[in-house]
């Protein structure tokens, strides 16, 4: 998707032509006072900063433990929102089996019902405003990162929490990337930024800091496509802020790892499964293709994923009945598809089984693995209205709204599909960004999306190897300059173990 800025004034003139029906009514302003009694909501004793203590009353250890603010990227859909809750409760119970007083563990779903709480930075201020003076480290962490507190306190206390200090588990690129903006092209791998599976500390010093620098300088990017490298920007300040402190206890080795005993943190780095997985006919595919690409890129998606696919279309600008492809009366569209995938909703909707309670739309050179995709699914209520995929983020510091970028797959289940086709909100114009159109749509529904990392809208050289070494991926992007058939193979082909028709994978990563 092309980033110019000719083309950025244009989405967010049509996003503001669109933004009375589009986005939600504005919200009284939820602040860090009110994240404490959120957590008191769901009745977990989550402790108010303590402004008097008796002198001598509480250990060293006890005091830094509840200096230790702990904040769990978590998401509202349901599924996700337990895991966040199962990871507090086995924090607070540590705390508890210590003999510890209990450290504040906030749910960043719950913090701020803005729409961009989930990019962090504009959240500062708060965390200033609650702890800014009583708090020595606010913890981050994903609902699948498992923490031995005992561990952590010992690797924060090497660090002079007076200080400015940014720490995690370090990640590089080995050559420039779009998805970076091809930043520090001459090297980058002199710049670093976290892992957020392993866990990540901001002292206050720097928290605050943070917070005032934002109160002069708002937030500006138009688009949040990285997050974990977009913070790691924002706090180096071109230099003048810190680098990233690699920490070597921030792990995402697995429990079962060697190394588990000299870890702070771990990752479960495995795909979801809560059951069964999906039935091969409970998951409708949907192509999007034009004629041009019927020659090159149609082949690729049958040497590899179709085959995983029961139930799958082609959705084009010509009827080829050798692939055979659907011409949905929309013509092709060189900027964005939103006529075309619009169309591919109604036509999911009024045109197949009512039974079939999941849509997924690729582009034509998406790359998927439906089998693992199954299994993903098997966590999701599909009696929600879930839109899945990778979370991207539009003018989220102005007001804006979060969406699923369309090229690592789109994930619905019927239910969304029919609360979005029964609203009024539709494509501003056929080549409107289907993706970004999708995103306002839902935000104005008060419909959150589910971000998953395991869809990737890039290539797998375009990340980082530590942080595919813990991911069973689910999708990847483009064909230029790769052999996308041996990514396929490589990357997402059954495995061994989930072998397909007894046929197992004949390369190895490292090949890449």
């Amino acid at each position: 998707m092309s980033r110019d800025p000719g083309r950025r004034r244009w989405l967010l003139l049509a996003a503001c032509a669109h933004v009375l029906f589009l986005l939600p009514p504005l919200r009284t302003r939820v602040f860090a006072v009110s994240v404490v009694l959120e957590d008191a909501e769901d009745k977990t004793e989550v402790p108010v900063l303590q402004k008097s203590e008796k002198r001598g009353t509480v250990s060293k250890r006890n005091k830094e433990l509840k200096e230790i603010i702990f904040v769990i990227q978590s998401q509202s859909n349901s599924f996700h929102s337990k895991r966040a809750e199962d990871l507090k409760r086995d924090i607070l119970k540590q705390a508890a089996d210590l003999g510890k007083e209990l450290p504040p563990v906030l749910l960043i779903h719950l913090m701020d019902r803005r729409e961009g709480a989930w990019t962090v930075l504009p959240l500062m201020k708060d965390f200033s405003v609650a702890y800014g003076r009583n708090s020595s480290w606010i913890f981050f962490c994903e609902e699948d990162t498992r923490i031995q507190v005992v561990k952590l306190l010992e690797i924060l206390r090497r660090f002079d929490a007076s200080k400015e200090w940014f720490l995690g588990k370090a990640l590089y690129d080995e050559e420039s990337t779009i998805i970076h903006h091809y930043a520090f092209a001459e090297n980058p791998r002199v710049f670093k930024f976290p892992d957020f599976a392993a866990g990540w500390a901001l002292s206050i010093p720097l928290v605050n800091k943070l917070a005032t620098k934002l109160k002069s300088e708002p937030l500006k990017s138009d688009f949040t496509i990285d997050l974990k490298h977009e913070i790691a920007l924002y706090i180096w300040q071109k230099g003048d802020g810190p680098h990233l402190t690699p920490v070597p206890e921030f792990c995402t080795d697995d429990l079962n790892s060697d190394k588990v005993d000299q870890c702070a943190t771990t990752f479960s780095n495995f795909l979801p499964l809560c059951g069964e997985p999906v039935k091969k006919e409970d998951v409708f595919v949907a192509v999007k293709t034009c004629r041009k690409f019927h020659g090159d890129r149609i082949p690729v998606v049958k040497q590899t994923w179709e085959r995983e696919a029961a139930l799958i279309e082609y959705y084009s600008d010509y009827r080829d009945i050798s692939i055979p492809t659907v011409d949905l009366g929309v013509p092709n569209t060189e900027r964005g598809h939103c006529g075309k995938t619009f169309a591919i909703l109604e036509r999911f909707l009024n045109h197949s089984s009512p039974r079939t309670p999941w849509l997924v739309i690729v582009d034509d050179d998406t790359l998927i693995s439906i089998f693992r995709l199954r299994k993903l699914l098997s966590c999701y209520d599909p009696s929600e209205p879930v839109f899945l995929g990778e979370r991207y983020g539009y003018g989220l510091g102005t007001g804006g709204y979060s969406y699923i970028t369309g090229g690592g797959g789109m994930v619905f289940s019927r239910t969304a599909v029919q609360k979005l086709l029964a609203s009024k909100c539709r494509c501003y114009s056929m080549d409107a960004p289907d993706d970004m159109v999708l995103g306002m749509c839902f935000s104005g529904l008060g419909i959150p999306i589910t971000h998953s990392p395991l869809f990737h809208q890039a290539r797998p050289m375009d990340y980082p190897k530590d942080y595919l070494a813990h991911q069973i991926p689910v999708s990847f992007h483009k064909h230029w300059n790769i052999d996308p058939v041996k990514v396929y193979f490589t990357w997402l082909a059954p495995n061994s173990e989930e072998a397909l028709d007894g046929k197992e994978v004949e390369f190895k990563r490292e090949d890449l």
